[in-house]
């Protein structure tokens, strides 16, 4: 198995631990690796890396990702999404269209979002989730992420299924959000809730892009067994792909190659802008990735360098 990324189209139900799991099995190596996790109740885009492109993860966790979601206003619950047991319910009756258009606006752009209190957030070395499974009540720190778009796709009303009495209303939202890294999309939908005064909490969430890597390429956990079960091998997306996709591309003489290759300096850029945070990543004139690179005041300097990949 060589290196490069696998993006699956997981399952509900699963973690995004139970995935890598499953990717070591039919990859038969222990370098796996995921970039982001999508709770055991969403479905969607999960990038695994294999082998060294679990290098790459990194760089992938902080790209934006997007959503399809589903927003039920009209009831609150512990978890944010319908996982969780109702903490309150008030009829959405009075709720007007314009005023859910306007709670969007106001949570679209550069916000502080409070992480849901079950995230994976880690408060004195233990997930935050945890505790709240303890009994405990946990309370994390707004943090600023930017939504770069919020968008409405469709309404529908429903009556008779808001625990706040017979013939109440609840509202049923279906949005596409494609937002920063570090943005939970449940609690959008607890503050949008919470803004319109009537609660709110996620019912369906599929991740449909991270990065430059969507849906579309992605394959089903029965689609890569089937793979492995007919040739032996799951088809992976290869390293150097995965990070021309990813990364802005230096391409390389072979001197310049050879020299990194003993991770040496060589020129900077023509327009220095690759940081540490942002590599580049650079290709041997015979595409074969040699190093992610950041550049310095008067060099470029490698950040990674790849050794050629013989499998492993």
């Amino acid at each position: 198995m060589h290196s490069g990324l696998i993006i699956v189209d997981k399952p509900p139900g699963l973690t995004s631990h139970d995935v890598v799991a499953r990717l070591r099995r039919l990859t038969g190596t222990r370098k796996v690796g995921h970039a982001g996790t999508l709770d055991p109740m969403a479905t969607g885009v999960l990038v695994i890396g294999i082998n060294k492109a679990t290098r790459l993860l990194t760089y992938i966790v902080g790209t934006a990702k997007t959503y399809r979601a589903t927003i039920r206003l009209g009831a609150s619950t512990l978890t944010d999404d319908a996982e969780g047991g109702i903490t309150g319910s008030t009829t959405t009756a009075q709720v007007t269209d314009a005023a859910i258009i306007a709670g969007i606006a106001a949570l679209t752009g550069e916000i502080r979002q409070v992480p849901s209190s079950v995230s994976a957030i880690k408060v004195k070395g233990e997930r935050a989730y945890a505790r709240v499974r303890a009994g405990e009540e946990v309370v994390l720190a707004a943090r600023p992420v930017t939504v770069h778009s919020f968008e409405l796709n469709a309404t529908r009303r429903l009556t008779g299924e808001n625990p706040a009495g017979e013939g109440s209303e609840v509202i049923d939202l279906d949005v596409t959000v494609e937002c920063s890294s570090g943005t939970y999309i449940r609690a959008l939908a607890r503050d949008l809730g919470a803004g319109l005064g009537v609660g709110g909490h996620l019912t369906a969430l599929r991740r449909t892009r991270v990065g430059p890597y969507e849906l579309g390429q992605a394959k089903t956990l029965e689609q890569l067994e089937q793979e492995a079960d007919g040739d032996g091998s799951v088809q992976i997306l290869d390293i150097a792909d995965a990070a021309r996709a990813l990364m802005p591309v230096r391409e390389l003489t072979d001197t310049e190659a050879s020299e990194l290759s003993f991770g040496r300096r060589i020129a900077r850029s023509t327009d220095g802008s690759h940081s540490v945070e942002r590599p580049a990543a650079a290709f041997r004139p015979d595409g074969e990735l040699v190093a992610l690179l950041a550049d310095a005041e008067s060099h470029a300097q490698p950040v990674l360098v790849f050794t050629p990949d013989l499998g492993a």
